[in-house]
């Protein structure tokens, strides 16, 4: 990267501006586009008001304005002359202006919705409809409404999360050096902002300054990348010491920075200030919009990018328009059924045509009208009126309604209700859309995040293993010794004492932590690594405390109260690939001694051949498997003591290797490597990666219910498999597959290699035994399409997945490819921005809620405050909500299609003249009064089991999952149902009155007395047909069934007797009533059809339920008779079948490859070890020049904070000494011994 020429100085920044070298040359530059809607036109930033007039300014606005088309210019308080993407973000499905386009497309993409609207409209032709004009568009418009107004309830809910986040206030620069509130939303590129301590960053910064020496800070990234390290973020030295906001108002200059574009890792820029040369910004400046500021006091950033061009967001996807896959299905069965009505149709025109063309004369009972369409077409369009009702309208009403309440009820539960008052969290479970309630029943694959979604991000000490004795006051089995026993030891001079110092010297001393002493004068401790701030904190449960760094020393504090300084010598830094960390240090006594913590397999291969070095080999193998089967992070420890001639041959070795020009890394790996040698073992210690509650026993259930898990994470492979183990998602008897490649044709190799074992032995695609782990890297190779089919089918024949150092869009791929290829209805779950992109491409997306500041939830379907809840959301109101929402579905057509296909029925019988055997007002009455609560009752009180029940037994998840309710074959099942009750419901009482009926007063039957007592039978008949389809009997069931054939005669009394008071009503209803219920024809066949029509469906559930009878129908009599459950539960987990010799021979891949078999080998030691260790690599200060930086005895760097002014007064406002930096001032020589 080339610096520009210094031409600008403090008053003229034209010469800085018009400098197009830089920007040229500039690397890595993106030419995304940067579309969007979202723009506001920056004039000024915070303060710019009073320097418009100000010609400095317009002529930096005017230069500004030139588009290089390379990056993007940002002038340091100066008002910009660009369009820049607000702040403002939004998560929402939307806006004022797009809701009735999108939702008009949404509702329209239903088959049933477009047939609907067609009805309508065919029904407005004069003389055409049978069934008057509004009965089918009116309905539409209601449906639409209540539609409409249930999608903007779900979508403000949305739009209140984010005005939450949009709203949050943030302390921004002004011209004047004062600093104010202001909203997100209305921060801008080219401010200049204070984050404090633990607040997440609001947009993309340039780190500037900081509290901490020489501008660093630690950062938490969980939220943009899961891992559960901090990093180290480190301003320019050319802007380090801008920490009084005075200073900070006054630099000028100009950012040059590359386009926005999605890559977390990567950025390239300069930052020119007035009359000064170009400097570099790498990514180590960036402070990313979802990160958070950790254990450091403030920070100044530049904002560089803002909103939907921040790179977390460039890494979300839109939120889609998601459908459930039983509206899919439903989709499809619609079209069948248009299908039918079509053939009706057709064939009842064709009877009117063939009646109408036979010679007879039926003028004398169809009166001619002239203005009649009687041509053919219009007679089908006639006919397609009238069995239009084939397709139910009520359908969608009833749906809606139902999945609404269904909605409630989750979000009501108080079984997902979680409280924490330490945290100040008290969450309930929230559906923040009811469009997919029912796809909760259906999951096959749940991708998972582990930091936040798994795990809580917190490391606690547990126990140890010293000198062959296990300290660990929690054994259930052996000896049990607690942490006061170990200091008992020490004092004492029992089991090792030397080996117990020297631990706990160890724990102490070999870290990179920094301490802080608090205002309460508690000591808390600063690091960039989770595992080594519990190592420090388990050294005080022996009162071994560390109490200050200096850049060449650290000073300890002794349980016998001792002070004591180790002057540290040398740092050789932890990387993924040494899988370990030493340090050299001059002890009190003058010794010269090598600390290490690291893997077992590569500390224990490094041990001396004496017995005093290998003494404890066996136990401490043995314990450090006992750590592991806990599902505990275990490093293993070691000790050496080199005199001091070896020490300076080596360091001047050392020396020459960290300035070596080329192959620096390698010669500095093998320096190290010939300290690290002749070890003498120490012990092992056990860290606990706390999970949240109930996560193994959540896993278990998913598992056992069939359900594939996989653990999308951008935390380190290690970690990922520890934690794997610990939530039992991994067992110590499963094989393990790992894939990391170093090229495609590498990773090509590996996955057709076990594929073709599995293949051998018919595996693929069976849930075998195994775990398959691979990395980021590698799925750059394995997602390609030449390999694509191959890899999912070898993750498909695996019971789980595990995908470390995945990026948001890598876990979104991921979820695509199993959608993809397998068919399966996915579920993704997490808690961090990261995840936003996988959750909205699964089926079905859940956020972890209760993390203040984490977008997932606002962009999830459901939201959820722990992972456990996930149990209770898939097999209790999952599984509830799909078996009501198929029966509702099937139901809604079984009835329809009873009453509607007898018109086909009765056209035989009226010369296909189109006439209706129901009074018009009754068709319509149908569906809204005498058979809508049977449905609405099976989708909000019907079940199975209880939810304890389904809880506990997950393996009745089965069902729903293989959509045994709802698929082609029921549909038709339910559809021949239909037609056979139809033909029953007509022929016999048809045939009751074939002769005719007459009463005293003189009447006689016409059609209509036929057409109502028909029309009584089927209101009876599906009534009583929807209480045999229940399973659960509650007030509301007996009060919809039993209500609802009490309101048709109560109608039917009323309806008689209200002509000629109302003329709308039809006149030949008048005394309808007093006909029927006089008539012993209609009593006889009120008792004798609905009995005749469901004595066969009542004889095929008894069958079913005795002969035939499920494990979910044992469980139900079982509880119905108050039994016991467990003995009916056939159990979930399906054995494996016998090939796990052929399992073990496939895990052992690539034997003719040496190198590789030796690295299997390893990763194999360290998983069964519990092996994982979280630290920053490559960092934005090496782990040696991080803890050369720090004086903790000195004070610490601080900044004059003035009074926030306008907005809302800030936390806590004091003036503060100007700034001292607490680096020392001489430079370090490696290795130099005072």
């Amino acid at each position: 990267m080339q610096n520009v020429s210094p031409q600008g100085h403090l008053l003229d920044l034209r010469g800085v501006v018009d400098s197009s070298e830089t920007s040229s040359t500039m690397s890595h530059v993106s030419r995304q586009a940067t579309r969007g809607s979202n723009y506001d036109y920056h004039r000024s930033n915070v303060g710019g008001e009073a320097d418009q007039g100000n010609p400095r300014n317009a002529d930096a606005r005017a230069q500004a304005e030139e588009s290089d088309g390379q990056g993007r210019r940002i002038l340091i308080n100066l008002p910009q002359g660009q369009k820049y993407k607000s702040n403002e973000i939004s998560t929402a499905k939307y806006n004022l202006f797009t809701f009735i386009p999108k939702f008009l497309f949404e509702q329209f993409r239903r088959y049933a919705n477009i047939f609907f609207l067609c009805i309508g409209l065919l029904q407005q032709i004069p003389g055409v409809s049978p069934t008057g004009k509004y009965v089918t568009i009116v309905p539409l418009f209601v449906i639409l409404t209540i539609t409409a107004v249930k999608e903007m309830v779900e979508d403000i809910k949305r739009h209140k999360a984010d005005s939450k986040v949009n709203h949050t206030k943030v302390k921004v620069l002004t011209s004047a050096g004062d600093w104010i509130h202001k909203k997100w939303m209305e921060v801008c590129v080219g401010d200049i902002l204070n984050i404090e301590n633990s607040s997440f960053f609001p947009a993309d910064l340039i780190l500037l300054a900081s509290s901490e020496p020489q501008g660093m800070c630690y950062i938490e990234t969980a939220n943009l990348d899961g891992e559960t390290n901090l990093k180290i973020r480190s301003g320019l030295v050319c802007t380090s010491e801008l920490t009084d906001p005075k200073n900070l108002a006054r630099l000028t200059g100009q950012v040059e920075a590359e386009q926005p574009n999605r890559s977390l890792y990567e950025f390239a820029g300069n930052i020119v200030l007035s009359g000064e040369q170009a400097v570099p910004v790498s990514a180590t400046q960036m402070l990313l919009r979802g990160a958070r500021l950790r254990n450091t006091n403030w920070v100044h950033g530049l904002v560089v990018y803002t909103g939907h061009e921040s790179k977390l967001l460039m890494n979300s996807t839109k939120a889609p328009l998601k459908r459930s896959t039983v509206d899919i299905v439903t989709n499809y069965q619609i079209i069948f059924l248009f299908v039918i009505l079509v053939c009706l149709s057709l064939i009842s025109a064709i009877g009117n045509l063939v009646k109408g063309n036979n010679g007879e004369d039926h003028e004398f009972y169809i009166k001619a009208d002239s203005n009649l369409n009687n041509g053919f077409g219009w007679q089908f369009i006639t006919f397609f009126i009238l069995y239009n009702n084939l397709i139910p309208i009520s359908l969608q009403v009833t749906l809606e309604i139902v999945k609404f309440i269904q909605a409630y009820y989750m979000n009501w539960d108080e079984a997902m209700h979680y409280i924490d008052p330490e945290m100040g969290v008290d969450s309930y479970a929230l559906a923040r859309t009811s469009n997919l309630n029912e796809e909760l029943g259906q999951i096959k694959y749940v991708f998972s995040d582990k930091t936040g979604t798994l795990t809580r991000n917190v490391m606690e000490y547990k126990k140890c293993s010293v000198a062959g004795v296990m300290y660990d006051p929690e054994r259930e089995f052996g000896k049990q010794l607690g942490h006061k026993d170990l200091v008992d030891n020490l004092k004492q001079g029992t089991n090792s004492p030397e080996m117990i110092s020297d631990f706990l010297t160890l724990l102490t001393v070999c870290h990179t932590v920094i301490p802080e002493q608090g205002e309460d004068g508690v000591t808390r401790y600063n690091a960039a690594s989770p595992d080594e701030k519990a190592l420090v904190e388990g050294a005080e449960k022996y009162d071994y405390r560390f109490v200050a760094r200096r850049p060449e020393s650290v000073t300890i504090k002794t349980c016998a109260g001792k002070m004591e300084t180790y002057q540290v010598l040398n740092v050789i830094e932890f990387t993924s690939t040494r899988k370990r960390m030493s340090i050299v240090v001059k002890t009190p006594s003058g010794e010269i001694k090598l600390y290490i913590k690291g893997a077992d397999s590569v500390i224990l291969e490094r041990l001396g051949q004496n017995r005093e070095q290998r003494e404890h080999y066996d136990t401490t193998l043995n314990h450090l498997e006992e750590f592991a089967k806990c599902g505990l992070r275990t490093l293993c420890l070691g000790v050496a003591t080199i005199p001091l001639a070896q020490y300076e041959e080596w360091n001047r070795r050392w020396v020459v290797a960290s300035t070596a020009i080329n192959d620096r890394e390698e010669q500095i790996d093998e320096v190290a490597t010939s300290l690290e040698t002749n070890l003498t073992l120490i012990g092992a210690t056990a860290i606990e990666d706390k999970l949240q509650d109930q996560v193994p026993e959540t896993i278990e259930k998913l598992l056992e219910a069939n359900i594939h898990v996989w653990m999308l994470t951008g935390d380190k492979q290690e970690t990922a498999i520890n934690i794997a183990k610990s939530c039992r998602l991994h067992r110590d008897n499963s094989d393990l597959f790992i894939i990391n490649s170093r090229s495609p044709e590498e990773a090509r190799e590996e996955i057709q290699e076990q594929l073709k074992e599995l293949k051998k032995d018919g595996l693929v695609g069976k849930s075998n035994d195994i775990t398959l782990v691979t990395d980021g890297k590698s799925l750059n190779y394995t997602l390609l399409p030449d390999m694509r089919k191959d890899f999912i089918d070898l993750c498909t024949s695996c019971r789980a997945v595990v995908c470390c150092r995945v990026s948001p869009i890598q876990k979104a791929d991921m979820v695509e490819l199993v959608k993809e290829h397998t068919g399966a209805i996915t579920l993704s779950i997490g808690d961090g921005a990261n995840d936003v992109a996988m959750i909205q491409k699964a089926a079905v997306g859940v956020g972890i809620s209760g993390n203040e500041g984490l977008q997932a939830a606002n962009s999830a379907d459901f939201a959820i405050a722990q992972f456990r809840f996930l149990s209770r959301l898939l097999f209790v109101h999952g599984a509830w909500n799909y078996s009501r929402i198929s029966k509702v579905i099937l139901y809604s057509f079984y009835k329809n299609i009873t009453l509607y296909i007898i018109e086909l029925w009765f056209a035989i019988y009226n010369y296909w003249s189109g006439q209706v055997i129901y009074e018009r007002w009754t068709i319509g009455m149908y569906n809204l009064f005498f058979t809508s609560a049977p449905p609405v009752a099976l989708g909000l009180f019907d079940r199975t089991c209880t939810a304890a029940t389904r809880e506990e037994y997950p393996s009745l998840y089965h069902s729903t999952q293989k959509s045994e309710f709802f698929n082609h074959r029921e549909f038709w099942k339910w559809i021949a149902n239909s037609i056979v009750h139809s033909v029953l419901l007509f022929w016999l009482p048809q045939m009751a009155m074939y002769f005719g009926v007459s009463w005293e007063s003189g009447q006689t039957d016409g059609y209509l007395v036929l057409g109502n007592t028909v029309y009584t039978l089927v209101v009876v008949t599906t009534c009583l047909k929807a209480g045999i389809e229940m399973d659960a009997w509650t007030w509301f069931s007996h009060g919809s069934i039993w209500g609802s054939i009490a309101l048709w005669f109560l109608f039917l009394v009323i309806y008689s007797h209200i002509w000629p008071s109302a003329k709308f009503v039809a006149s030949n209803m008048a005394g309808m009533s007093e006909i029927l219920l006089s008539s012993p024809v209609f009593w006889f066949c009120l008792l004798l059809v609905p009995t005749v029509t469901l004595l066969a469906d009542v004889a095929f559930r008894a069958i079913k339920t005795t002969v035939f009878t499920t494990e979910t129908d044992k469980i139900r009599i079982a509880e119905v008779m108050n039994k016991e459950v467990a003995v009916y539960v056939e159990g979930g987990r399906r054995p494996i079948s016998e090939t796990s010799r052929l399992l073990r021979n496939v895990r052992k891949r690539f034997r003719k490859n040496k190198q590789r078999q030796e690295e299997q080998a390893t990763m194999e030691m360290d998983v069964r070890h519990g092996y994982a260790f979280s630290q920053e690599e490559a960092g934005a200060v090496s782990q040696g020049e991080y803890i050369r930086r720090y004086d903790t005895t000195r004070p610490r760097s601080t900044c004059t904070m003035p009074r926030v002014s306008g907005g809302s007064s800030p936390q806590s406002s004091h003036s503060l000494p100007p700034a001292t930096r607490s680096l020392s001032a001489h430079t370090h020589i490696p290795g130099r011994i005072v």
